[in-house]
């Protein structure tokens, strides 16, 4: 269950942790991109590799504005520091939020951080090793005659940091699709009964996040579509879902309601004896406690001389 000392903390403790959070991750950037930013040059030229080491012969790289021998390099840097300090970032996440968490919910979200800090890193070392020499090989290779090829540091980075987030999140599928499972939200009969319409989606949404050509887009679509399979597998070491435990926990200590089905017919039968007070016409029950006067008030008066009540003798038939 979830810590129950959070209820008693006012909103500005929680702001004031979040903050003491934020902190701890802005001084974790600062220091990667302190030791980033003395080695920037040799970074870009790293990173520019899979490009230069394809074009043709006689061409280089070239920086159309002024500021950017230096503003790509600085911003190389700051992101290359970002990505470093993403365990780091996730962390903090993760502390601000685990006490709000189940204890079910805590044994497996552990092993998910870890394991989406890992695919993360894996998709973009798969971008650097493996898409980007099939891609650049495909664009340097496809250009009119007598153009050369000359592409500008500002636009390149643009264009490989684009692709490192986007094949980063593709590698996240497989634990998005277990959170899915384990949050209730999707069952995995019913993604496999999707899977046409996955498949497509892949291919839709590497259309919309890469290079206008096949070869990016199926690079990235396949993956995706593997990784969301690899999802459906993991999801059947993570137990029932959450909803499924909530009603099994909360199952035995909720009474069953007995419903108390009562006869008319006996209920009329029992109160048959009984008088209603507001009854005008019900027969009024003699008191013992009554004194003769009472009694004697309340006879009826007599009808005739003979003090009788039974009223004056009928005229003799003719």
């Amino acid at each position: 269950m979830s810590d129950p000392s959070l209820n008693d903390q006012p909103l500005i403790a929680h702001l004031i942790e979040l903050r003491d959070r934020l902190i701890r991750i802005l001084v974790v950037i600062l220091i990667f991109f302190l030791g980033f930013i003395a080695f920037a040059n040799d970074l870009y030229a790293y990173l520019a590799n899979p490009l230069q080491s394809l074009l043709p012969e006689g061409a280089s790289m070239i920086a159309t504005q002024v500021a950017s021998p230096f503003l790509a390099p600085f911003k190389l840097a700051l992101y290359l520091s970002i990505y470093c300090g993403a365990p780091m970032i996730l962390y903090q996440l993760w502390g601000f939020i685990a006490p709000g968490l189940y204890d079910n919910e805590k044994k497996i979200a552990g092993p998910l951080l870890i394991s989406s800090i890992f695919l993360f890193y894996a998709g973009m070392a798969f971008a650097y090793f493996i898409v980007f020499p099939l891609v650049f090989g495909f664009f340097t290779t496809v250009g009119p005659t007598g153009v050369t090829v000359m592409t500008d540091i500002d636009a390149y980075l643009s264009f490989v940091l684009k692709l490192f987030l986007a094949f980063g999140l593709a590698f996240e599928i497989p634990v998005a699709t277990m959170l899915l499972i384990k949050a209730g939200i999707a069952s995995p009969e019913s993604l496999k009964d999707k899977r046409p319409y996955v498949f497509i989606g892949c291919f839709v949404v590497g259309m919309l996040v890469t290079p206008p050509d096949v070869i990016s887009q199926t690079l990235l679509a396949v993956p995706m579509w593997l990784l969301f399979e690899v999802g459906l597998i993991g999801a059947r070491f993570l137990g029932s879902p959450r909803a499924t435990e909530e009603d099994e926990s909360v199952a035995p200590d909720v009474p069953q309601p007995v419903a108390a089905i009562e006869n008319e017919a006996t209920n009329d039968d029992s109160d048959s004896n009984e008088i209603d007070e507001f009854d005008l016409y019900a027969p009024v029950k003699p008191d013992d406690n009554d004194s003769p006067i009472i009694e004697e008030l309340d006879k009826p008066e007599p009808l005739d001389d003979q003090d009788s009540d039974v009223g004056p003798p009928k005229p003799p038939k003719t």
